[in-house]
């Protein structure tokens, strides 16, 4: 399947028209405008963004829309649940964290977009940027502090909603899929090892390998048990203004630890400046004031930030390894410059300090 750029969008248009057209059968007319790919799509997604015009009785009226492909091409992640994310986001959309009101899922007809895929409304405002990374580049440079630090706080209230969620209450128990006397935190590295073995193509990976051996030696006595976002950083958050207006990207949702999300908030964060030899801008709360605020809003005490961040380089190591894979498989790096990044990278030299390494 192409990737966004690569997209047939004349194509894609007629038949995603068609397709919506039969799942609003009020509708006297029906029109998908400007369908294009965002200015900065992800490494493991496909997505598209258009304006429907529709009229259903009355004036017409437009809608913008975001849709949400499986990708079928080079895979960042062994497995892709599209509905998954789609049940996740109805499921949270009757709580009070903000998420994209998602419309419709296409699971089985490959025939409209060469694979499954969701259309969810766009939420509008900015996102802060990865490409660059936003303690480097982008508007949150252009930002006063006092924003900067509004928006961290948001994020944080977004965790701590999650977070303070009653999992079983509200409709996510189907998540707990471990084995009998498993742990959250082992059913979740199982996941890994697989995925790391599948990455590795039987090639070493020293520091990821000796991340792994850690963790099994380490791990923490955690019985607590919350939603977890799973890939929760300020990243993944649409912000109008400094206000979170919408919680996205919903493709790592599990549950464990409260600490597993906050430990990748921080490490995330941490990547994106001291990882890159950059200081934070300021504005941006200290980890020990996060932390603190983080307990004073949900309760939890946070006691083994070490460990989860231990777990989150581990987790952002093993998908570098593909994301590097991923470059060379569309000739942005040659073979050799591939398998270098793959051992040697921001994110395997900060798990390697992590480690004492």
């Amino acid at each position: 399947m192409p990737t966004p750029w690569q997209r047939d969008l004349e194509r894609d248009r007629e038949r995603l028209t068609a397709w919506l057209a039969a799942r609003m059968p009020a509708a006297t007319s029906l029109e998908l405008h400007g369908l294009r790919a965002p200015e900065a799509s992800g490494f493991s997604n496909d997505t598209l963004l258009g304006e429907l015009e529709v009229r259903e009785g009355g004036a017409p009226r437009r809608e913008r829309l975001v849709v949400r492909i499986q990708p079928t091409g080079f895979q960042v992640f062994p497995e892709y649940d599209l509905p998954l994310q789609f049940r996740a986001m109805q499921l949270l959309a009757k709580t009070d964290v903000p998420v994209p009101r998602v419309r419709w899922i296409e699971e089985h007809d490959a025939s409209v977009l060469g694979a499954p895929f969701y259309v969810m409304d766009h939420v509008e405002g900015r996102v802060p940027t990865d490409r660059p990374p936003y303690h480097t580049g982008g508007w949150m440079t252009e930002a006063s502090p006092a924003e900067r630090a509004e928006i961290w706080w948001g994020g944080i209230e977004c965790l701590a909603k999650i977070h303070r969620l009653d999992p079983v209450a509200a409709g996510f128990g189907f998540l707990d899929r471990r084995l009998p006397g498993e742990s959250h935190f082992r059913h979740q590295l199982a996941y890994y090892e697989r995925y790391l073995t599948w990455a590795a193509r039987g090639l070493p990976q020293p520091t990821i390998e000796a991340g792994l051996a850690w963790l099994r030696e380490h791990e923490p006595d955690d019985p607590r048990t919350v939603l977890l976002w799973g890939d929760a950083r300020i990243g993944n958050i649409i912000f109008a203004g400094t206000r979170p207006a919408a919680v996205l990207d919903w493709e790592m949702v599990t549950l464990g630890s409260p600490e597993e999300d906050l430990a990748w908030a921080i490490f995330l964060d941490r990547h994106h400046s001291e990882g890159l030899g950059t200081p934070r801008l300021e504005g941006f709360p200290s980890y020990e004031e996060t932390v603190a605020r983080y307990q004073e809003r949900t309760g939890f005490e946070v006691r083994q930030l070490h460990f989860w961040q231990v777990f989150a380089a581990f987790r952002f190591a093993v998908i570098m390894t593909r994301i590097a894979q991923q470059m060379v498989h569309y000739e942005a790096m040659t073979p050799e410059q591939g398998r270098q990044f793959e051992l040697d990278n921001t994110v395997t030299r900060m798990l390697a300090a992590l480690l004492g390494l």
